[in-house]
């Protein structure tokens, strides 16, 4: 196997689908005694998680909306009743 000029390998189908490396997967490289291992992160903060995590920060993790309220407070007040035109709620 071989890298690519941009440093990339192909990781075998077989050895994806034994430890569950999905696209998207958080991988971690660890270089021990001379050799270099590629380890698969369990409960580390994947990049949804970090904006979550900043989000709460930012408002002081004491806001509870649902997901709907959200929605409507950045979409508009039409948000999922299907009358939205080309236009409407865009806050801009």
């Amino acid at each position: 196997m071989k890298i690519t000029s941009k440093g990339q390998v192909t990781i075998p189908k077989e050895i994806r689908d034994e430890f569950g490396l999905l696209p998207g997967t958080e991988v971690e490289f660890v270089a021990e005694r001379g050799q270099v291992r590629v380890r698969k992160l369990e409960g580390g903060h994947t990049r949804g998680q970090e904006i979550v995590d900043r989000l709460k920060k930012a408002s002081g993790g004491d806001i509870k909306m649902s997901t709907e309220e959200i929605m409507r407070l950045t979409r508009g007040a039409d948000w999922g009743t299907g009358h939205l035109e080309e236009r409407d709620g865009d806050p801009r």
